[in-house]
Protein backbone atom coordinates (compact mmCIF):
# COMPACT_ATOMS: atom_id res chain seq x y z
CA UNK A 1 0.00 0.00 0.00
CA UNK A 2 2.69 2.33 0.78
CA UNK A 3 4.59 1.75 -2.22
CA UNK A 4 1.37 2.36 -4.31
CA UNK A 5 0.88 5.59 -2.28
CA UNK A 6 3.90 6.49 -3.18
CA UNK A 7 4.72 5.63 -6.79
CA UNK A 8 1.04 7.67 -6.97
CA UNK A 9 2.63 10.77 -5.12
CA UNK A 10 5.59 10.60 -7.66
CA UNK A 11 3.30 10.64 -10.13
CA UNK A 12 1.78 13.60 -9.18
CA UNK A 13 4.73 15.53 -8.52
CA UNK A 14 5.52 14.93 -11.91
CA UNK A 15 2.74 15.78 -13.14
CA UNK A 16 2.71 19.30 -11.41
CA UNK A 17 6.29 19.75 -12.37
CA UNK A 18 5.63 19.14 -16.26
CA UNK A 19 2.10 21.36 -16.03
CA UNK A 20 3.98 23.48 -14.35
CA UNK A 21 7.00 23.81 -17.08
CA UNK A 22 4.17 24.16 -19.74
CA UNK A 23 2.78 26.94 -18.02
CA UNK A 24 6.44 28.60 -18.40
CA UNK A 25 6.85 28.05 -21.35
CA UNK A 26 3.67 29.48 -22.64
CA UNK A 27 4.08 32.46 -20.59
CA UNK A 28 7.71 32.97 -22.22
CA UNK A 29 6.59 32.46 -25.83
CA UNK A 30 3.45 34.96 -25.22
CA UNK A 31 5.99 37.25 -23.83
CA UNK A 32 8.67 36.84 -26.58
CA UNK A 33 5.63 37.53 -29.22
CA UNK A 34 4.76 40.71 -27.20
CA UNK A 35 7.85 42.25 -27.03
CA UNK A 36 8.62 41.58 -30.66
CA UNK A 37 11.57 42.32 -31.97
CA UNK A 38 14.67 42.50 -29.74
CA UNK A 39 16.53 42.26 -32.56
CA UNK A 40 17.44 43.10 -36.12
CA UNK A 41 15.07 41.83 -38.38
CA UNK A 42 16.86 40.07 -41.37
CA UNK A 43 14.68 40.54 -45.30
CA UNK A 44 15.78 38.30 -47.35
CA UNK A 45 15.13 39.52 -50.95
CA UNK A 46 16.03 36.41 -53.95
CA UNK A 47 16.70 39.07 -56.69
CA UNK A 48 19.82 41.01 -56.75
CA UNK A 49 19.47 44.67 -56.30
CA UNK A 50 17.27 47.13 -58.75
CA UNK A 51 14.37 45.59 -59.49
CA UNK A 52 10.82 45.88 -58.19
CA UNK A 53 11.03 43.20 -55.66
CA UNK A 54 14.18 45.05 -53.91
CA UNK A 55 12.53 48.99 -54.22
CA UNK A 56 9.57 47.74 -52.50
CA UNK A 57 11.67 45.35 -49.78
CA UNK A 58 13.24 48.73 -49.25
CA UNK A 59 10.29 50.88 -48.44
CA UNK A 60 9.08 47.91 -46.26
CA UNK A 61 12.31 47.84 -44.55
CA UNK A 62 12.26 51.37 -43.39
CA UNK A 63 8.58 50.84 -42.35
CA UNK A 64 9.16 48.14 -39.93
CA UNK A 65 12.28 49.61 -38.64
CA UNK A 66 10.50 52.87 -38.03
CA UNK A 67 7.41 51.13 -36.47
CA UNK A 68 9.15 48.64 -34.39
CA UNK A 69 12.35 50.31 -32.93
CA UNK A 70 14.74 47.14 -34.44
CA UNK A 71 16.92 47.61 -38.01
CA UNK A 72 15.68 45.96 -40.41
CA UNK A 73 18.64 44.20 -42.68
CA UNK A 74 18.13 43.75 -45.77
CA UNK A 75 19.76 40.94 -47.87
CA UNK A 76 19.63 40.17 -51.58
CA UNK A 77 20.13 35.99 -52.24
CA UNK A 78 19.68 35.98 -56.31
CA UNK A 79 19.94 32.43 -57.86
CA UNK A 80 18.40 30.25 -59.81
CA UNK A 81 14.87 31.96 -60.69
CA UNK A 82 15.19 33.46 -57.46
CA UNK A 83 15.03 29.27 -55.77
CA UNK A 84 18.87 30.47 -53.55
CA UNK A 85 16.78 33.04 -51.45
CA UNK A 86 13.45 31.69 -51.02
CA UNK A 87 14.92 28.27 -49.47
CA UNK A 88 16.60 30.01 -47.19
CA UNK A 89 13.57 31.40 -45.23
CA UNK A 90 11.68 28.13 -45.55
CA UNK A 91 14.75 26.86 -43.71
CA UNK A 92 15.10 29.65 -41.31
CA UNK A 93 13.93 29.80 -37.35
CA UNK A 94 10.57 30.18 -37.42
CA UNK A 95 10.59 33.10 -34.66
CA UNK A 96 10.14 36.24 -36.99
CA UNK A 97 13.77 37.32 -37.16
CA UNK A 98 13.77 35.88 -40.53
CA UNK A 99 11.59 37.15 -43.50
CA UNK A 100 11.01 36.91 -46.96
CA UNK A 101 10.04 39.24 -49.82
CA UNK A 102 8.21 37.55 -52.28
CA UNK A 103 6.44 38.07 -55.65
CA UNK A 104 4.67 35.84 -57.32
CA UNK A 105 7.34 34.12 -58.98
CA UNK A 106 9.04 31.78 -56.52
CA UNK A 107 6.03 31.60 -54.88
CA UNK A 108 3.43 30.36 -57.57
CA UNK A 109 5.16 30.58 -61.05
CA UNK A 110 8.63 28.29 -60.01
CA UNK A 111 5.74 25.47 -58.84
CA UNK A 112 3.79 25.29 -61.99
CA UNK A 113 7.20 25.72 -64.16
CA UNK A 114 9.20 23.05 -62.04
CA UNK A 115 8.83 19.54 -61.41
CA UNK A 116 10.78 20.00 -58.03
CA UNK A 117 11.49 22.15 -55.34
CA UNK A 118 13.44 22.26 -52.35
CA UNK A 119 10.27 23.99 -50.75
CA UNK A 120 6.74 23.82 -50.88
CA UNK A 121 5.08 27.52 -50.73
CA UNK A 122 2.05 26.87 -49.36
CA UNK A 123 3.48 24.40 -46.62
CA UNK A 124 6.58 25.87 -45.68
CA UNK A 125 6.07 29.48 -45.50
CA UNK A 126 3.16 31.94 -43.43
CA UNK A 127 2.19 34.96 -45.32
CA UNK A 128 1.98 38.13 -43.54
CA UNK A 129 0.68 40.70 -46.09
CA UNK A 130 0.73 41.85 -50.12
CA UNK A 131 2.43 44.95 -49.91
CA UNK A 132 2.06 45.71 -53.56
CA UNK A 133 0.36 44.73 -57.12
CA UNK A 134 2.43 44.81 -60.01
CA UNK A 135 1.28 44.90 -63.61
CA UNK A 136 3.68 44.84 -66.37
CA UNK A 137 4.76 46.38 -69.17
CA UNK A 138 5.89 45.19 -72.67
CA UNK A 139 9.01 47.81 -73.13
CA UNK A 140 11.48 48.25 -76.15
CA UNK A 141 14.51 50.32 -76.32
CA UNK A 142 13.51 53.95 -77.56
CA UNK A 143 16.03 53.60 -80.33
CA UNK A 144 14.37 50.52 -82.10
CA UNK A 145 11.63 51.50 -84.82
CA UNK A 146 9.08 50.32 -83.31
CA UNK A 147 6.01 52.21 -81.93
CA UNK A 148 3.28 49.88 -80.88
CA UNK A 149 2.48 46.06 -80.20
CA UNK A 150 1.81 45.79 -83.95
CA UNK A 151 4.54 46.78 -85.02
CA UNK A 152 6.41 44.75 -82.56
CA UNK A 153 4.95 41.50 -84.34
CA UNK A 154 5.92 43.06 -87.48
CA UNK A 155 9.40 43.02 -86.50
CA UNK A 156 9.79 39.85 -84.95
CA UNK A 157 8.09 37.76 -87.81
CA UNK A 158 10.46 39.89 -90.10
CA UNK A 159 13.63 38.95 -88.19
CA UNK A 160 12.74 35.59 -86.58
CA UNK A 161 16.02 34.75 -85.70
CA UNK A 162 17.40 37.27 -84.31
CA UNK A 163 14.58 38.99 -81.51
CA UNK A 164 15.14 38.20 -77.79
CA UNK A 165 13.62 39.16 -74.99
CA UNK A 166 14.80 39.62 -71.28
CA UNK A 167 14.24 37.63 -68.70
CA UNK A 168 14.42 38.10 -65.06
CA UNK A 169 11.73 36.14 -63.45
CA UNK A 170 9.29 33.44 -63.87
CA UNK A 171 6.77 35.39 -64.44
CA UNK A 172 8.12 37.38 -67.41
CA UNK A 173 9.47 34.12 -68.59
CA UNK A 174 5.51 33.20 -68.79
CA UNK A 175 4.09 36.59 -69.45
CA UNK A 176 6.67 36.85 -72.77
CA UNK A 177 5.77 32.71 -73.20
CA UNK A 178 2.09 33.89 -73.35
CA UNK A 179 2.84 37.17 -75.72
CA UNK A 180 4.46 34.78 -78.44
CA UNK A 181 2.09 31.73 -78.19
CA UNK A 182 -0.61 35.00 -78.79
CA UNK A 183 1.44 36.66 -81.85
CA UNK A 184 3.13 33.50 -83.33
CA UNK A 185 6.38 35.70 -82.67
CA UNK A 186 9.70 33.48 -81.83
CA UNK A 187 11.52 35.73 -79.16
CA UNK A 188 14.76 34.34 -77.64
CA UNK A 189 14.76 34.08 -74.00
CA UNK A 190 17.85 36.01 -72.68
CA UNK A 191 17.94 35.48 -68.61
CA UNK A 192 19.12 37.62 -65.90
CA UNK A 193 19.62 37.85 -62.20
CA UNK A 194 16.96 40.54 -61.85
CA UNK A 195 14.69 43.27 -63.68
CA UNK A 196 17.19 45.73 -62.97
CA UNK A 197 19.74 43.59 -65.12
CA UNK A 198 17.42 43.26 -67.50
CA UNK A 199 16.77 47.23 -67.84
CA UNK A 200 20.37 47.69 -68.58
CA UNK A 201 20.22 44.95 -71.36
CA UNK A 202 17.38 46.72 -72.93
CA UNK A 203 19.13 49.79 -72.10
CA UNK A 204 22.22 48.83 -74.19
CA UNK A 205 20.85 47.17 -76.86
CA UNK A 206 21.07 43.58 -75.91
CA UNK A 207 17.92 42.32 -76.25
CA UNK A 208 14.70 43.40 -78.72
CA UNK A 209 12.21 44.04 -75.96
CA UNK A 210 11.01 43.11 -72.03
CA UNK A 211 8.26 42.64 -70.25
CA UNK A 212 9.12 43.35 -66.62
CA UNK A 213 7.70 44.81 -63.39
CA UNK A 214 7.32 49.02 -63.95
CA UNK A 215 9.73 50.33 -60.99
CA UNK A 216 13.27 49.57 -62.78
CA UNK A 217 11.54 50.75 -66.38
CA UNK A 218 9.37 53.83 -64.57
CA UNK A 219 12.38 56.70 -64.99
CA UNK A 220 13.60 56.00 -68.22
CA UNK A 221 10.33 55.30 -69.96
CA UNK A 222 9.24 58.66 -68.59
CA UNK A 223 12.32 60.28 -69.81
CA UNK A 224 12.06 58.68 -73.26
CA UNK A 225 15.05 56.03 -73.15
CA UNK A 226 12.89 53.14 -73.24
CA UNK A 227 9.15 52.86 -75.32
CA UNK A 228 6.45 51.22 -73.42
CA UNK A 229 4.22 49.67 -75.63
CA UNK A 230 1.32 48.42 -73.68
CA UNK A 231 0.65 47.63 -69.89
CA UNK A 232 -0.27 44.11 -68.69
CA UNK A 233 -3.68 45.43 -66.61
CA UNK A 234 -7.50 45.87 -67.45
CA UNK A 235 -7.12 49.07 -66.69
CA UNK A 236 -4.43 52.08 -67.69
CA UNK A 237 -1.51 53.13 -65.60
CA UNK A 238 -2.21 56.11 -63.66
CA UNK A 239 1.86 56.82 -63.92
CA UNK A 240 1.47 55.88 -68.00
CA UNK A 241 -2.19 57.09 -68.91
CA UNK A 242 -0.96 57.24 -72.55
CA UNK A 243 0.84 53.23 -72.66
CA UNK A 244 -2.55 51.25 -73.98
CA UNK A 245 -3.57 48.17 -71.90
CA UNK A 246 -2.75 44.82 -73.46
CA UNK A 247 -6.50 44.42 -74.35
CA UNK A 248 -6.16 47.86 -75.79
CA UNK A 249 -3.33 46.57 -78.05
CA UNK A 250 -4.71 43.56 -79.59
CA UNK A 251 -3.70 41.07 -77.07
CA UNK A 252 -7.25 40.17 -74.74
CA UNK A 253 -6.27 37.64 -72.39
CA UNK A 254 -2.70 38.43 -71.58
CA UNK A 255 -3.26 40.71 -68.46
CA UNK A 256 -0.19 40.05 -66.13
CA UNK A 257 0.72 40.94 -62.59
CA UNK A 258 2.79 40.13 -59.44
CA UNK A 259 1.89 39.94 -56.54
CA UNK A 260 4.73 41.43 -53.91
CA UNK A 261 4.04 40.57 -50.29
CA UNK A 262 6.30 39.38 -46.91
CA UNK A 263 6.01 35.88 -45.82
CA UNK A 264 7.96 33.83 -42.93
CA UNK A 265 8.39 30.31 -42.06
CA UNK A 266 6.09 28.30 -41.23
CA UNK A 267 5.38 27.88 -37.76
CA UNK A 268 6.02 31.54 -36.81
CA UNK A 269 3.62 32.84 -34.15
CA UNK A 270 0.38 34.19 -35.14
CA UNK A 271 0.99 36.99 -32.92
CA UNK A 272 4.02 38.59 -34.68
CA UNK A 273 2.40 37.80 -37.67
CA UNK A 274 -0.13 40.26 -36.87
CA UNK A 275 2.08 42.64 -35.35
CA UNK A 276 3.93 42.48 -38.93
CA UNK A 277 0.95 42.51 -41.02
CA UNK A 278 -0.36 46.11 -39.34
CA UNK A 279 2.77 47.51 -39.99
CA UNK A 280 2.39 46.62 -43.65
CA UNK A 281 -1.57 47.88 -43.43
CA UNK A 282 -0.52 51.04 -41.93
CA UNK A 283 2.08 51.69 -44.76
CA UNK A 284 0.16 51.20 -47.90
CA UNK A 285 -2.47 54.15 -46.36
CA UNK A 286 0.29 56.58 -45.69
CA UNK A 287 0.19 59.61 -48.83
CA UNK A 288 3.79 59.55 -49.30
CA UNK A 289 3.95 55.89 -50.15
CA UNK A 290 0.86 56.14 -52.09
CA UNK A 291 2.43 58.65 -53.85
CA UNK A 292 5.33 56.87 -54.70
CA UNK A 293 3.66 53.65 -55.56
CA UNK A 294 1.35 55.68 -57.97
CA UNK A 295 4.82 56.72 -59.83
CA UNK A 296 6.31 53.61 -60.30
CA UNK A 297 3.23 51.69 -60.66
CA UNK A 298 2.49 49.72 -58.09
CA UNK A 299 -1.00 49.45 -56.67
CA UNK A 300 -0.71 49.32 -52.72
CA UNK A 301 -2.79 46.36 -51.16
CA UNK A 302 -1.58 45.60 -47.33
CA UNK A 303 -3.84 42.83 -46.98
CA UNK A 304 -4.31 40.00 -44.06
CA UNK A 305 -2.85 36.96 -44.35
CA UNK A 306 -5.77 34.76 -44.52
CA UNK A 307 -6.55 36.83 -47.84
CA UNK A 308 -2.72 36.85 -48.82
CA UNK A 309 -3.14 32.93 -48.68
CA UNK A 310 -6.15 32.34 -50.96
CA UNK A 311 -4.60 34.46 -53.42
CA UNK A 312 -1.24 32.44 -53.96
CA UNK A 313 -3.74 29.07 -53.66
CA UNK A 314 -5.95 30.99 -56.48
CA UNK A 315 -2.49 32.14 -58.39
CA UNK A 316 -1.38 28.60 -58.45
CA UNK A 317 -4.32 27.33 -59.84
CA UNK A 318 -4.39 30.24 -62.58
CA UNK A 319 -1.15 29.80 -64.14
CA UNK A 320 -1.05 26.02 -63.47
CA UNK A 321 -3.96 26.25 -66.25
CA UNK A 322 -1.77 29.06 -68.64
CA UNK A 323 1.19 26.72 -68.40
CA UNK A 324 -1.21 23.69 -69.18
CA UNK A 325 -3.07 25.67 -72.53
CA UNK A 326 0.37 26.89 -73.42
CA UNK A 327 2.00 23.82 -73.48
CA UNK A 328 5.19 24.57 -71.44
CA UNK A 329 6.38 21.52 -70.05
CA UNK A 330 7.66 22.21 -66.26
CA UNK A 331 11.45 21.36 -65.89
Amino acid sequence: MKLVYFEYTRLAAIFCVATFSASLYAQSAEESVRAYPTKPIKLIVPYAVGGGTDVLARMAAKEITDRLGQPVVLENKPGVAAITGTEFVARAPADGYTLLMAPSGPLVMNPVLRKTLPYNSQKDFLPISVVGRLPLLITVNSSLPVHSVKELIAYAKAKPNEVTYASSAALFLLATELFKQKTGTNFLAIPYKSSGESTNALMGGQVTMAIADVPPLAGLVKSGKLRALAYTDERRSPAFPDVPTVAEAGLIGTEVATLVGIVAPAGTPMGIVRKLQGVIADMVKKADVIERFTAIGVEPVGNTSEEFAKLIASDLERWAEVVKRANIQPE
